[in-house]
């Protein structure tokens, strides 16, 4: 299979060894009721296997509405996928799952959502500080409280909980370059991901829309962790592309996002990046 043929959204890649692992949502209906999430494997970028089932949410009773972004991290020598579920009380919420290689099958590792039980969210991905502690960067949802915010909390050692109370980082109107809205109109925020520079700033990219259209943000950390105050730098993508992550790919560093916006239509593609010490930037643009 070629990238064009892959039709997910949220694209998210692990490299383990020399295999290229591609997650992401099934596009389906918009990721509603899908039974589960697949994983892609390539040894370079371009060929890709055909699907392979790595987490069955009929089989898990997490089949309810939505399967939404599955990101795979490797953490003390087992493979986490972080996913967003709709919960038994009906709001979305991360989950956490583990298992033993990338290919799965992952199985339910947190007894409950690593989000605010009463708060609609989506989209967590893992950040491990300089100290080595697990956090998760994740999205209160704009359904909830229709200017829609990215928040952190930190996560116990086995990852199987939260640890404290969540903490606010900014809203999808915060930038100084967000659409000014009638009140009441709602602000999306999504997919944050967690990327550190050659230089040791922290970099968080996340998505949004600006004019209407799918759009791939980033900030920086003013004190070069997660506890700063974030500054919006330039958008990276403005043409209807988002919910990005960044990868290394030998020596090159690629971002990855779905594009176009449309169910249906969705698709991973790859851009390389420059990575400038303080801010990245897109190359050829």
């Amino acid at each position: 299979m070629k990238l064009s043929d892959i039709n997910i959204r949220d694209p998210f890649i692990l490299k383990e060894g020399d295999t290229y692992y591609l997650y992401g949502t099934r596009a389906k209906d918009f990721g509603q009721k899908v039974g589960g999430f697949d994983v892609y494997t390539s040894d370079n970028l371009q060929d890709w296997s055909e699907p392979i089932c790595c987490f069955d949410s009929e089989k898990n009773g997490f089949n309810r509405q939505v399967n939404w972004a599955p990101e795979v991290h490797k953490y003390k020598n087992h493979f986490y996928m972080f996913a967003t579920f709709t919960r038994e009380n009906g709001l979305r919420g991360v989950f956490v799952l583990k298992a033993d290689t990338p290919l799965g099958p992952f199985k339910i590792h947190s007894p409950k959502a690593v989000t605010p039980q009463d708060w609609e969210c989506l989209d967590g991905t893992l950040y491990i500080d300089k100290k080595g502690d697990p956090y998760l960067v994740f999205c209160h949802e704009h359904t909830q409280i229709i200017d829609g915010t990215v928040c952190y909390v930190k996560l116990s050692d086995d990852l199987k909980s939260a640890v404290g109370e969540s903490v606010y980082l900014f809203s999808g109107s915060s930038p100084e370059w967000a659409d000014v809205k009638p009140a009441g109109e709602h602000y999306i925020t999504d997919g944050p991901f967690m990327y550190r520079t050659t230089a040791g700033e922290l970099l968080l990219i996340w998505s949004t829309f600006i004019d209407h259209k799918y759009a791939q943000c980033a900030a920086k950390s003013d004190n070069g962790e997660i506890d700063g105050k974030f500054i919006h730098l330039p958008p990276l993508v403005t043409n209807d592309g988002g919910h990005g992550m960044i990868f290394k790919a030998d020596d090159k560093l690629i971002l990855t996002f779905h594009t176009p916006n449309q169910t249906g239509f969705e698709r991973p593609t790859f851009r390389q990046l420059e990575d400038m010490g303080d801010t990245i930037r897109i190359i050829g643009d």
